[in-house]
């Protein structure tokens, strides 16, 4: 796993805090709390995101980096936004080749792009979550995106991660993978019958080719699945528990 050494978890000075409570309310997996008046992180809920220690203004500068160690340091990647993942070489959960096509040519005809975006801020994911969708999607036969965080996850080529990052819990994580437009129905079957399972939730970007004559022929097939879509949008189509 490349992650960038010398990555800082979070601890908060008993003696520094002046329970102002400011680190509270900027937590977004509410993972700090403010008990006898002072501010405590849960360190299994905290996703190593470093927005306290940014953002909190702490007037006693009770917040302190500590060096992260693995397998913890797995989760500051994947909800830090200004940490940068050395497999993609920019920030953020996912690549650039899912939304540059036009320019990198990710997809070809008669292909679509998926990315299946576990968790979101507010919420958060255990890493288990992605083998709900790895472990199935490994046997139909996708092509992973070779450069995304996700795939660096992968003990094999089964869709199975790691075990000892399995527990951790991160903002999200972003699947990424492209499969011939005839498989495309097997691939949603599978999402939907993994939100009956999941314990967070998820959303599904899709990307295809403008045919010649100007349509866009996977919003038939989308919409014979049942789902709801707006071509050149994002849309969340509130799948997963909250």
């Amino acid at each position: 796993m490349c992650i960038k050494n010398g990555v800082s978890k979070l601890e908060i000075d008993i003696e520094k805090c002046t329970g102002c409570g400011q680190c509270v309310m900027l937590c977004p997996v509410q993972a700090i709390k403010l008990i006898d008046n002072k501010a405590h992180i849960d360190k299994d809920l905290c996703v190593e995101c470093s927005i306290c220690y940014r953002n909190a203004g702490c007037p006693g500068k009770a917040i302190k980096p500590k060096r992260l160690k693995w397998p913890r340091l797995v989760r500051n990647p994947f909800s830090d936004v200004i940490a940068t993942h050395k497999l993609t070489g920019v920030p953020g959960r996912g690549t650039e080749e899912m939304k540059t096509n036009d320019i990198t040519s990710r997809f070809g005809e008669n292909e679509i792009g998926i990315s299946i975006e576990i968790g979101r801020p507010g919420v958060g994911t255990r890493l288990r979550n992605i083998e709900l969708f790895s472990i199935e999607l490994s046997k139909i036969g996708v092509d992973y995106e070779e450069a995304s965080p996700v795939t660096a996850l992968f003990a094999d080529d089964h869709g199975y991660i790691k075990e000892e990052i399995k527990n951790e819990r991160v903002l999200s994580a972003i699947i990424e993978f492209k499969v011939p437009i005839n498989k495309a129905t097997q691939v949603f079957q599978l999402i939907k019958e993994v939100e009956k399972k999941i314990d967070t939730v998820f959303s599904v970007g899709v990307i295809s080719r403008v045919a010649e004559n100007g349509t866009i022929p996977i919003i038939n097939l989308l919409s014979e699945q049942g789902f709801s879509i707006r071509p050149n949008a994002k849309i969340n189509v509130g799948l997963g528990k909250p």
